[in-house]
């Protein structure tokens, strides 16, 4: 029928991740193209993307396309089942937002992910817990369920993004 898939949608990075999570009891051999490039293998190009570092050792660990995005859950009441609160406060007006990334693996977390199905993501630079991943799936702080789960906490990182100026690049952060 002519059909292209867009390889590069954060929708179908989702869904081919949500395949294999399902194929794979213990994921032991993932296919390579399952990982996003590496940031510091590469040169960043001359464009809006963003850049994410490890906030201790500034080791360059994903770009902004790899952020999946998901749609906000219900908050707090998502969670009333584990806390004992009053209910006065779980049906809050105040906006939740989310305190992670969830993302696609990178090159750098493949020898964490192989053979285990859940585990601490660590930057592979200075060894700092960067967050966590589970294949069966986690809860966001919004209250929505993100299966797989490749979470790194917004506070161990650090946005970079690049400003053209003049025939030079200048990194603001």
């Amino acid at each position: 029928m002519g059909c292209a898939v867009d390889t590069s949608s954060a929708l179908y990075k989702r869904y081919r991740l949500e395949m294999l999570s399902e194929r794979f009891s213990e994921p032991q051999d993932l296919p390579r193209e399952v990982f996003a490039v590496d940031p510091t293998t590469i040169c960043q190009k001359l464009n809006t993307e963003i850049l994410y570092r490890c906030r201790k050792c500034r080791r360059a660990l994903f770009r902004s396309s790899s952020i999946l995005s998901h749609t906000e859950g219900i908050g707090l009441t998502a969670f009333a089942h584990k806390r004992i609160t009053n209910s006065a406060r779980l049906s809050g007006n105040g906006q939740e937002k989310c305190t992670s990334y969830f993302i696609e693996p990178v090159q750098w977390m493949e020898p964490a992910l192989l053979g285990v199905m859940e585990g601490q993501l660590l930057c592979p630079k200075c060894m700092a817990k960067l967050g966590s991943f589970s294949w069966r799936g986690d809860q966001c702080s919004c209250g929505r369920w993100v299966t797989p789960a490749f979470q790194i906490h917004k506070s161990r990182v650090d946005e970079v993004r690049t400003l053209p100026v003049g025939n030079f690049q200048i990194a603001k952060t």
